[in-house]
């Protein structure tokens, strides 16, 4: 029977402070600016725990539901409502980063019988930030979320009398690589901000699509747009590899592209 994959969600809250021990003051300041600041910070994470499997022939599930969410309330017993540095002993001489959390996520659940094989763990820090782990090593992916409104016409060399269409984009840059010993990270966070704000944001945030060089010969499609945003980013993103570029249109559309 052909495999099925199964996500379920869980919220919960936990504080945490970026540092490395082994500098000195200064230099934590200088690699993790705000998240250096002590005692620390707070985020309402949510968790994703993704189990594959085939289904069973007679419950027609692929895990039982309950005992997954059961699993995962008793797991984050140790987390919930606790500082990660200082009250759980995961993050002693690691640092509680999105990345190395969800890795410690994955090591954790992956041991655990009764829930099926763990295929993703994906662990949101924020609205705009999440971390994903699919594999035992440490390797992680972590996506980044931005906005931008951009006005176009589907025809390049349609008549400038003809109306436009506005959208208010949704843009996804994912970044795959090894987690740093050092810093916990795949990319800087702060440098990969900068990146996209230089080489896409200030580049089609309120603008007309058409006049942008690349679509003088080929429609400002949404398909078309996350490739030459692929393009831009390659060889820009200052660590890891470009995984995927997702671009929403609408809260119905999403183009992705992947390299």
């Amino acid at each position: 029977m052909a495999q099925v994959q199964l996500t379920k969600r869980i919220e919960f809250a936990a504080a945490h402070r970026y540092q490395n021990d082994a500098w000195d003051a200064d230099r934590n300041r200088r690699v993790f600016g705000a998240c250096n600041n002590a005692p620390g910070h707070g985020h309402n994470y949510l968790l994703e725990v993704t189990t594959t499997g085939e289904v069973d022939r007679r419950t027609g599930m692929v895990v039982n539901l309950y005992n997954l969410k059961q699993v995962l309330k008793e797991v984050l017993e140790e987390f919930d409502h606790k500082h990660l540095n200082l009250d759980t002993p995961y993050f002693k001489d690691t640092i509680p980063t999105t990345e190395n959390v969800a890795a410690v996520f994955w090591r954790i659940l992956s041991a655990r019988r009764g829930i099926g094989e763990v295929a993703r763990v994906r662990l949101y820090e924020d609205d705009d930030l999440y971390a994903d782990v699919r594999a035992p090593g440490p390797r992680a992916s972590l996506t980044r979320r931005y906005h931008f409104s951009a006005a176009h016409r589907l025809r390049p060399s349609a008549s400038t009398d003809l109306p436009q269409e506005g959208h208010n984009y949704e843009l996804e840059v994912t970044v795959e690589g090894a987690i740093d010993r050092q810093t916990g990270m795949v990319v800087d966070i702060a440098r990969l901000d900068q990146v996209v704000r230089e080489q896409v944001l200030q580049r089609f945030d309120r603008r007309n699509l058409n006049e942008d060089g690349e679509f003088s010969r080929r429609p400002a499609t949404g398909e078309n747009l996350a490739h030459v945003i692929w393009k831009v980013l390659v060889d820009a993103v200052p660590g890891g590899r470009l995984r995927r570029v997702g671009l929403g249109e609408s809260r119905e559309v999403l183009f992705e592209y992947e390299g």
